[in-house]
Formats: structure tokens, C-alpha cells, sequence
């Protein structure tokens, strides 16, 4: 039999082969890979960002997951598909947990004066747990004060910090307002440390971390060389800048903790799915209670749980150095949205975040009613303590509305959206201005401006 030539057996081969393989198809990409790579594309191509990362899950179901630009502007190393990032306040809720759990064990109560186990001069004042938990003790918070810029390169005993705080004034009386606190958590770590007999990173991951299998969360570290760890950047107009150096001796319990968007999505969904806490303990964490007067307050322990445009919102953003972040669940509709930048900047992860958001879900917008009083009676300066600040604020009516000028800056806002019983809507804050007494609540901040 005569031998087929070589070419003819090739060619008779490769059609087999082809055959019995499919032909690659580019995957579709869907309209929210579309507008997320756009929104990325923009703040990478305009230097706002070195990189990020983003996921989205809702319904059981991951419809995003991707890490955009560079995790070294340096070495042009580009960003690993599970980046680790420094979370800032994202820790607080960390924080809370690790304190109900040991409300659990019977080692204290919410109640309980924290001074109980952390000595700490009140001036006579009682403050709880819950209190340092949900930002009104009144404390002053160690992030505003002069003394914590020489801090943070330091590596000092952290009780050097509690003994500074103690010669700080008070900034209001314990319950009377809500200013967010970095001092309150820090306080936390030390009796999360003192109650359990472990250091706050060990117990974190006995506790939390190990159990649920969050295999890239730790405490943050500026000296260890940790895999795929993002190197963090501060914007400025001239271009990105390398982070401003924080000692990790100092966020602590408050901001120490580095994370993955994976990780993160583990722990929200163990979380807010029952698998870590009781339900009595699940409905304390999230619940906001009140000032001392009564009115509502709008964060809880370590989250924010608000109506954002009729849309039930729990969440905690973070920000330090070199990384911003955000975390979201929707539980109404079982959605997550998580967000990290290696940036502190104009574009952190709330940015991307707010975005995606509102692209997934309706914003309902306030409606206003008609005023039912006289605007004329609220007209004046109003004084009162604010994050980092003395605000002044001067109230003007006009036509159905109001305008706000901060410290005579020249800035004037008008508020047009009134809703009732005094109060106006911005956006996402209320503004109630009664008997004399403005209320302003950001949800992060509850501020008491009283008329002078």
C-alpha cells in the first residue's frame, strides 16, 4: 500500500482535532462589567487612583468580582485578583462583635461603666460600653486632637494615649450627641485585650477569623512583607503621592485591619446571615438608639443602618492612610457591595461603591411638604461642637425654605426639601431646628447646635 504523503496526514489530523473542539467564544461581558470598567478606566487614566477592587454579590450569586490598576505605581505591578488592603474603619465592626461576644461569655455588660475595666478619669461621669460603642461619651477622639500628630510615627504604650485623653475637656455630656470617635474604640481594644487575656489581634482570630475561614484578614502591620499586600497612595493634584507613614500602634481596634474584598463578602454574609451572632445580639448590633432627649440616631455599633433614598442601608466605610473602603449590605435586597482603593483620595471606595449602587437599585426621592410654621422663628446663629470643630452656623428664611452658612464662609446652602416636625432633608442628612436647638444628623454625626 502505497504511503499517504506527510502534508496530507497533517491536514486529515488538524480536521479531527477541530471536530472534536469547540470554538473559543470571548465571554459577554454584562452592562455591569461595562460601566464598572468605565468607571474604573476614568479614575485610573486620570490619576485619582492607583488601583482598586470591587465585588458585588446578591441572591447567593457573585455578578462581580475584579481588581483594577496597580498595586505598585513603583514597580508596575498590577493589581492581584485578591489584593489585600488596609480597611480603616471597616475594623469597628470587628470591634463590636468581638465586645458582644464577650457580653456572651458573661465577662461584662453594655451597661457596665467602662471605666470598670479601664482606668480613666470621667471628671464624675458615667459612661457605658454601649455609649464608647455608638460614639456619644463625649470623649474627645485622639484622631483631632494636637498631640496625635507627633504620635504617629511613635511606637509608645498605648496607656501613653488613654493618659493624654484624660486631660482633654469633654466635647459634650455623655448621651447628649453622637461624634464619632476614634478614642472610643481604641478604649475597646484595651478591654477587649484586658477581658479576654489575649492580645486584640489573637482574639479577633480565634474568635472570627479562623472560624469562618478569612485566610487573608489580619492586623496590619508597616514592618511584615505580606503576599499581595497593596502598597497605598495619597492623590494630590500634582499625581499620586506615597501614603503619609501611620503607626499601627495607634488605629488599633479602631482601623488596624487589613482585608480582601473575599474576605470581606465571608464575613458580611456569616454575619449578617446569623452564623456568628445570637439574633438578640444580631438586632443590638444593628439597632441605633437615642440621645438623651429622644431624638433617633442613625448608626448602631460599628454600622450605620439608615433608609438611603428608601433603600434599607447597613454599612461602615473606612479610611487611613494610603486606602480607603466600603462596605454595604442591602438586606431588603440581599445585596453586598464591597470597595477598595489603594488611594485616599477623591476617588475611595465609597466612590465606586455609591456607583454601583445606583445602578442595581431605585432612589426614591424625599418628598417635601409645605412648611407649617414660620420660618422666621428658627432665623439666627447658631454655635455647638461638630467633628474636629466649633461650627457656627447662620440660618436665613426665604421663600418655603431655608438657607445655612457655615463659619461666614460665603458658602450659602438652601434646604427645600422639608419633610415635617421642623426637620429638612440634604441628601442624606436631616436638619431639625426647634426651641432653639438645631439638630444635625450625618448619620456618622449627631450634632447639637444650640442658638445663640
Amino acid at each position: 500500500m502505497k504511503r499517504l504523503p506527510i502534508v496530507l496526514i497533517a491536514i486529515l489530523l488538524m480536521a479531527l482535532s477541530c471536530r472534536n473542539e469547540k470554538a473559543y467564544v470571548e465571554p459577554k461581558q454584562s452592562s455591569l462589567d461595562v460601566y464598572v470598567d468605565s468607571l474604573f478606566k476614568s479614575s485610573l487614566d486620570s490619576a485619582k487612583i492607583a488601583g482598586g477592587a470591587i465585588l458585588v454579590h446578591q441572591k447567593g450569586k457573585t455578578l462581580l468580582k475584579k481588581s483594577y490598576g496597580l498595586a505598585s505605581l513603583e514597580l508596575e505591578v498590577p493589581m492581584p485578583k485578591n489584593a489585600q488592603f488596609e480597611i480603616g474603619s471597616v475594623t469597628k465592626q470587628f470591634t463590636a462583635v468581638a465586645i458582644l461576644k464577650l457580653v456572651e461569655d458573661g465577662k461584662l455588660s453594655l451597661e457596665d461603666d467602662f471605666t470598670k475595666y479601664l482606668e480613666f478619669d470621667t471628671k464624675g461621669r458615667k459612661i457605658t460600653i454601649d455609649q464608647l460603642l455608638n460614639h456619644t461619651s463625649g470623649i474627645a477622639s485622639y484622631t483631632e486632637i494636637e498631640e496625635f500628630g507627633s504620635l504617629i510615627p511613635q511606637e509608645l504604650p498605648r496607656d501613653s494615649l488613654v493618659r493624654i485623653l484624660e486631660t482633654k475637656d469633654f466635647l459634650f455630656e455623655p448621651g447628649e450627641a453622637l461624634i464619632y470617635n476614634n478614642s472610643a474604640y481604641f478604649f475597646l481594644g484595651l478591654i477587649i485585650e484586658k477581658l479576654s487575656g489575649k492580645t486584640y489581634e489573637d482574639y479577633l482570630k480565634e474568635v472570627i477569623f479562623e472560624p469562618l475561614g478569612m485566610e487573608n484578614t489580619y492586623y496590619c502591620s508597616t514592618s511584615k512583607v505580606v503576599k499581595n499586600k497593596a502598597y497605598g497612595y495619597d492623590y494630590s493634584p500634582e499625581g499620586l503621592q506615597q501614603k503619609q507613614f501611620l503607626s499601627h500602634n495607634w488605629p488599633y481596634a479602631a482601623g488596624s485591619l487589613c482585608s480582601t474584598t473575599e474576605d470581606l463578602l465571608i464575613w458580611m454574609t456569616a454575619l449578617h446571615g446569623g452564623k456568628i451572632l445570637t439574633e438578640a445580639q444580631y438586632q443590638q448590633l444593628i439597632t441605633p438608639k437615642t440621645l438623651n432627649d429622644g431624638s433617633p440616631l442613625r448608626y448602631a455599633m460599628g454600622l450605620a443602618n439608615f433608609s438611603n433614598y428608601g433603600n434599607q442601608e447597613i454599612s461602615h466605610g473606612g479610611g487611613i492612610p494610603g486606602f480607603l473602603s466600603e462596605t454595604k449590605y442591602f438586606p431588603e435586597h440581599d445585596l453586598y457591595i464591597i470597595g477598595l482603593t489603594n488611594t485616599a483620595g477623591p476617588h475611595g471606595g465609597s466612590f465606586f461603591v455609591d456607583n454601583v449602587m445606583w445602578k442595581l437599585l431605585d432612589k426614591q426621592d424625599h418628598e417635601s411638604i409645605a412648611l407649617d410654621f414660620d420660618p422666621k422663628e428658627i432665623e439666627g446663629t447658631y454655635l455647638g461642637q461638630t467633628r474636629g470643630r466649633l461650627q457656627n452656623v447662620e440660618v436665613k428664611s426665604i421663600t418655603d425654605a431655608i438657607t445655612i452658612e457655615f463659619n461666614k464662609d460665603g458658602k450659602i446652602d438652601t434646604l427645600k426639601t422639608y419633610i415635617g416636625n421642623h426637620t429638612w432633608m440634604d441628601r442624606n442628612t436631616t436638619v431639625k431646628m426647634k426651641d432653639g436647638i438645631s439638630h444635625t444628623d450625618q448619620i456618622y454625626g449627631h450634632f447639637i447646635l444650640k442658638k445663640q
